[in-house]
């Protein structure tokens, strides 16, 4: 609720009781506190002015030696690392103490602004013998804004040290709790989450990381992507390139393994999709009729269904479609003469539904430039097929879509006959 300070006569120590209301109960007593009421009582706002700051600097230390002391020291590098309240009174001034609660976030934004101005009031008024006398206003308006955004919040939430952090996690004590995870993560500021993303990233494809903490980075790294800006995703997943060109493929491969981790597919650049998934297609190209490696190909590839580069999309969906359709044979070990990949077959529809009218296109260039698929779709059982993944391209184009006469054709049994005459009109 916001207070409202009201100035009456000259009683400005009821009203500095009124607004310490506000304060944490668990400061109430401290003895600043208690000198500024004593000084306001005989008119002494000057002295109130700087009692009431030395308050609010009492505050913000305790709260950052509870928050995280190693964590102040990395951001603000005093001239002596702090490691007791005492250090601070020798290494940390004001300015510097302000700027350090608030990038380890003990304190928000606004409080970062609106606390610059009351350091400056403090300076002006108490530091400053000579300046005018400040008034009751003026410093009960002050340590309004101290009460509210110090003096009235709760201690903020404890955060881990990045480097113990890591270092728990390359061992067998690390508590894979996914609550606890998610609120250590959570309570850090951006720049350490950053560094986090990162040095996860930097551990998990050397070579040398050890099993466990490479299992532990992947039940900790989805978490705390999850809460990264997007900047911070795009930054990570534009290293794999530099990877790449190390030529290292150990790491390259790691590199791949993290950014599924994390889901991160969309954000790999087009060189890095190109790298990877350009040899799965030609492979699967190569080895259609070959169910095992079908199988396997289509399976690495459904990890990018939507985020195929532009320049192998044909390729891709070649591949995809006569995969699916399959051949017509005889086994003497099965009663059977429609053959396919099995588990390529459950994942190419699934695949599809990832299609634009980019994709259709090439849907449909695929099969009026495949003569093996023209032969093969002259049985009903593999038209039918085929078919089924026209259904699926015919509910994902756009209105404006151009091939959508062709593409009836081939979902419309009724049509089964314009369909071959469409398909013989292609070789002409």
């Amino acid at each position: 609720m916001k207070q409202q300070i009201i100035i009456q006569g000259n009683d400005s120590s009821l009203q500095f009781r009124k607004i310490c209301e506000l304060i944490r109960e668990d400061i109430r007593d401290n003895p600043y506190i208690e000198e500024t009421l004593k000084v306001l009582t005989v008119g002494g706002y000057r002295s109130a002015i700087g009692s009431f700051w030395n308050a609010v600097v009492d505050d913000l230390r305790n709260k950052i030696l509870f928050r995280s002391i190693s964590m102040f020291n990395k951001e603000m590098n005093p001239r002596k690392g702090v490691q007791t309240y005492e250090d601070f009174q020798d290494n940390v001034n004001d300015e510097m103490l302000i700027d350090g609660a608030y990038k380890i976030g003990v304190i928000g934004w606004e409080a970062h602004k609106v606390l610059k101005q009351a350091k400056e009031t403090r300076h002006i008024f108490d530091g400053h013998p000579k300046s005018s006398d400040p008034g009751p206003l003026k410093a009960l308006s002050m340590m309004h804004d101290c009460i509210k955004y110090v003096l009235s919040q709760e201690y903020p939430p404890q955060i881990v040290d990045i480097d113990e952090y890591i270092n728990v996690m390359g061992t067998n004590e690390f508590d894979r709790n996914e609550f606890s995870v998610t609120e250590a993560i959570s309570n850090l500021p951006d720049t350490y989450k950053n560094e986090l993303i990162n040095r996860f990233f930097t551990s998990y494809i050397t070579e040398n990381c050890s099993t466990i903490l490479r299992s532990n980075i992947e039940f900790v790294a989805p978490i705390l992507w999850k809460v990264l800006p997007k900047r911070v995703m795009v930054q990570v997943s534009n290293r794999v390139d530099l990877v790449i060109g190390k030529a290292n493929a150990s790491e390259i491969n790691y590199a791949f393994s993290f950014m599924n981790i994390v889901d991160s597919k969309k954000y790999l650049t087009t060189r890095s999709k190109k790298y990877l998934l350009a040899p799965i297609i030609e492979k699967l190209i190569s080895n259609l009729d070959n169910f095992s490696e079908e199988d396997r190909c289509v399976y690495e590839l459904s990890k990018y269904a939507g985020y195929i580069p532009r320049e192998l999309l044909y390729n891709y969906v070649f591949a995809l479609t006569q995969t699916y359709v399959g051949y017509i044979g005889g086994s003497y070990r099965f009663n059977r003469t429609d053959f396919y990949a099995n588990g390529a077959a459950v994942k190419i529809p699934v695949m599809f539904e990832s299609f634009d009218d980019e994709s259709a296109h090439a849907f449909i260039e695929s099969i009026k430039n495949n003569k093996r698929l023209q032969d093969r779709i002259s049985n009903k059982v593999k038209l039918d097929r085929l078919r089924t993944l026209g259904e699926i391209v015919n509910r994902k184009i756009s209105e404006n879509f151009d091939e959508v006469e062709f593409l009836d054709l081939l979902i419309n049994k009724e049509k089964e006959k314009d369909f071959f005459e469409a398909l013989k009109r292609t070789k002409t």
